[in-house]
């Protein structure tokens, strides 16, 4: 999940870029920054940090027995009789 502050910091960012003269819609322009970001995010396909770190691990551990199971196999086959 994207962390709120962040949301808050580039919605903060965006209105900040408003020209001086549209000071009286930047509060507004603030909010709906917010939560168009945060809609558009939210309909990402995403997943947080911590899954990630659980995926990564997963994987290095399957690919360390892929790679032992290769090279068993390399092993037999070297073992089997010439024809």
């Amino acid at each position: 999940m994207i962390d709120p502050k962040a949301i808050d910091d580039i919605a903060s960012r965006l209105s900040g870029a408003i020209p001086p003269g549209f000071s009286n819609l930047k509060e507004d322009l603030e909010k709906n920054f917010h939560a168009i970001l945060q809609s558009a995010l939210g309909k990402l396909d995403l997943v947080s940090r911590e899954e990630f770190e659980v995926q990564k691990a997963v994987l290095a551990k399957t690919r360390s027995k892929l790679e032992d199971l290769e090279k068993r196999v390399a092993d037999m086959e070297q073992q089997l009789p010439k024809d």
